[in-house]
Parts: structure tokens; C-alpha cells; sequence
């Protein structure tokens, strides 16, 4: 389906590259090796989100070239979406792509978090290009668009390619705030009614996820489905590596989880979070 987008992100994208001061690459210039996916969608969209890391500066130049990309990804979501509902996507396609630019400034805090949040990131382009969990939650803050215009299923084949490349799995209903930073990211999964406020870093193999499931009353074999199932994380939150935060529960502001926690109830604001026992290391010396 051939898709002409007619709004005016690719002014305010253009306005917004215009605006990038360093630490973000200001040159136009830089030349990187090809990184060519199997998902012309994500392509596009790291070209139109950080244009002068994905050999792409020209665009910062040229407000048409910018519309014209627009118009390229609408064409490949309106393919995409419309065996799954067989209708017209064009507006639901539209206001996504306008809220482009809106998700690329909270991107950039994004950049920003994890660049503060590791002490091993030299540069933001280190961090756009090579980090998975920056990979992820670009994948999911435009999958969780398109989810919130009915467009669940195709929303989920970007989050699902997203995890193939990553190892990271975030379900594109999950609601996620500013300055979000998931490091190593391996194995971590984030359910789609989990909840994630600002601030938030979590480490490798994390679960927000359900602690039971609810069945259909009249159909056998059937769990229910559009219910809240997983835990609403607060502000300034850290979560260990290895830890389960499970159910309905809420996690408060400033509230520091150590590794390998099982957390299935509430913890209030300003709060540590640790196993208190740990396992007692035994050696053996072996000839």
C-alpha cells in the first residue's frame, strides 16, 4: 500500500536535529558501517530518530528527504497492519508517526540515562548504537504508539523483533516514563501491564511480570485476557539482576532492589531491597 503522509513531523523532526547539542553528535558528516536489518521498519526508524549515527545526516538538511522517510515507514506500517484488520490504517498511521518527534525527545533522556547510569559508556553514540536496552525501548516506545491506536498485534511483531536482536522482551503496552535505562538487558522481561516510572535502570535478567493468571469463566482452557496483572514500578527505582517483581503490587520512589530479590508485595518509597542470607560458598581443593 503505498502510504503519503501529510502531517507536519517532518518539520519538527528537522527542528528538533537542528537543536542537538553535544554530548549528542552535532556533525552531519560521520560515516559508520552499514547496519542493515531484516526489519526495514527499525532501519528507518533509527535513521529518523538519530540520523547522524545511522549514515544518514543529510537529513538534518533537508526537511523533504524527512517527509519523504515519513512517508516510506507509513507505507511499511499500512502493509503491515492491514492483514491484521483489513481496513484502512491511514489515520491510526498518521497520528503515530506524528508523535514521532515526541518519542525521539523522550529517547534522548533515555540516551541520556544510560550514558549516567553505566560507568562503562564513553558516548552517547556508544550508547545509540551498541546498547541493546536502548535497542529495546526505541523498539517499544513506537510499538506502545501503535498499540495505544488499536494496533496491538502489528505493535507486538516490533517488539518481538526487538527481543530476536536483543534478548529483551517488553510488551508494547507497557507504560514507560522518561529517563529509562535497562543495562546487560539479557533475559529481561517487562509484561503489558507493568508500569515503569522516571528514572528507572534495571539490569539482566529481570521479570516485571504476572504471579497468577485469571481464567474465562464460560470457555475452557481460555486465561482472561485485558486485566491488570503487573506491578507498577515508582520513581528513581533500581532493580538487581535476576530479580522478580510479580503481581499487582506497587514498588515506591527511591527504592533500590538487590540482585536475585522475589518480590511478590508492595515496598514503600525510600526503600532496600536485599536477600539477607546468602548461601554459604563451600571449596574443595582437588589434586
Amino acid at each position: 500500500m503505498k502510504y503519503s503522509y501529510t502531517g507536519d513531523a517532518h518539520h519538527r523532526l528537522r527542528e528538533s536535529y537542528q537543536k542537538d547539542e553535544k554530548p549528542f553528535p552535532t556533525e552531519t558528516s560521520l560515516s559508520f558501517p552499514e547496519r542493515v536489518t531484516g526489519f526495514e521498519e527499525f532501519d528507518l526508524l533509527k535513521q529518523l530518530f538519530f540520523p547522524r549515527c545511522w549514515n544518514a545526516g543529510s537529513l538534518t538538511q533537508d526537511t523533504e528527504a524527512v517527509r519523504e522517510m515519513l512517508s516510506e515507514l507509513g507505507s511499511l506500517f499500512c502493509l503491515g497492519i492491514r492483514p491484521y484488520t483489513g481496513e484502512n490504517c491511514t489515520e491510526q498511521v498518521d497520528e503515530v508517526l506524528d508523535r514521532l518527534p515526541a518519542i525521539r525527545h523522550t529517547l534522548q533522556k533515555d540516551v541520556e540515562a544510560a550514558y549516567k547510569g553505566d560507568p562503562a559508556a564513553k558516548s552517547y553514540i556508544e550508547v545509540i548504537r551498541s546498547y541493546p536496552g536502548f535497542q529495546a525501548i526505541m523498539g517499544q516506545r513506537v510499538a506502545h504508539a501503535l498499540y495505544n491506536e488499536g494496533i496491538s498485534a502489528y505493535a507486538r511483531e516490533l517488539t518481538e523483533y526487538a527481543k530476536s536482536e536483543t534478548g529483551i522482551d517488553i510488551h508494547p503496552g507497557a507504560e514507560i516514563s522518561d529517563y529509562f535505562f535497562i543495562d546487560h538487558g539479557t533475559g529481561v522481561v517487562i509484561g503489558e501491564t507493568t508500569t515503569i516510572g522516571d528514572w528507572v535502570r534495571i539490569y539482566q535478567d529481570v521479570t516485571l511480570g504476572a504471579l497468577h493468571f485469571e481464567k474465562e469463566e464460560n470457555e475452557q482452557h481460555m486465561l482472561k485476557k485485558g486485566y491488570k496483572r503487573h506491578p507498577d514500578i515508582g520513581d528513581h527505582v533500581v532493580i538487581g539482576a535476576g530479580t522478580k517483581i510479580l503481581g499487582t503490587i506497587s514498588i515506591g520512589d527511591h527504592v533500590s532492589i538487590g540482585a536475585n530479590s522475589w518480590i511478590t508485595e508492595d515496598i514503600p518509597d525510600h526503600t532496600s531491597v536485599y536477600i539477607a542470607d546468602h548461601p554459604e560458598q563451600e571449596r574443595k581443593r582437588t589434586e
